[in-house]
């Protein structure tokens, strides 16, 4: 199954869609790491982090012994909460190098079990090795800010999202939840790109705020399932 990325006004293109920019962000994260213990940035802020891993404790539907993958896992952070929250069997997947070995870093100094792996999530299922993280299905897969990333680069995000939206379709158990934070997409937008092959379960409450009269979400948090 597969939505409708084409289909969609472009976000203006950034650095944050390169994969240059997050090397040299990781790179400068896990060196602050070593030096000075610093975590590095918390994407969204750690009270996203909270709601989400709260959401996921609390769902009668997910147990502690369920697969979870988070896509772009960066320094780890969510996975490392879930997992002290009790997760058993969490894993995530970024494609950058330094990003991983932080995170690895940052599970160990908390103590904590989750596996992280270098793995670009836009590669065609054929070009994955057979151990690969993403040759499995999960009962929840997580997005904090990757499908935004994507969706921010300057060649081709509508054919990039589409490979996103497979790959989604192809490792969520049927029965699984997909959860997607995005700061750049509106509940609307998230909607029409998934409208076919998924259908929205929940949204995940975020803070409002109000401008000019206008009301509306620093971030939108949608949990998906299969239809």
């Amino acid at each position: 199954m597969s939505g409708n990325p084409n289909d969609t006004e472009e976000l203006h293109s950034s650095a944050l869609g390169t994969k240059n920019y997050w090397q040299g962000a990781y790179e400068q994260e896990l060196e602050n790491f070593i030096d000075y213990g610093d975590v590095g940035e918390i994407w969204f802020g750690e009270d996203c982090v909270d709601r989400l891993v709260t959401w996921l404790s609390t769902n009668k539907n997910i147990h502690q012994t369920d697969p979870v993958l988070d896509l772009g896992s960066g320094n780890g952070v969510l996975l490392i909460e879930l997992a002290k929250r009790g997760f058993q069997n969490v894993s995530g997947v970024d494609f950058i190098q330094s990003a991983v070995e932080l995170a690895q870093s940052l599970s160990m100094q908390e103590g904590v079990q989750v596996k992280f792996e270098v793995e670009d999530i836009l590669k065609a299922e054929d070009s994955l090795s057979t151990e690969s993280l993403l040759k499995h299905k999960y009962k929840v897969v997580l997005d904090k800010g990757t499908y935004d990333a994507i969706s921010l680069s300057p060649e081709d995000p509508a054919s990039k999202r589409q490979c996103y939206i497979d790959t989604v379709d192809r490792i969520l158990d049927e029965n699984g939840f997909f959860v997607l934070t995005s700061c750049n997409w509106t509940r609307e937008d998230l909607l029409k790109h998934f409208s076919k092959g998924f259908i929205v379960y929940s949204q995940i409450p975020a803070p409002v705020f109000h401008f000019g009269g206008k009301t509306g979400n620093t971030v939108t948090s949608l949990v998906f399932t299969k239809t």
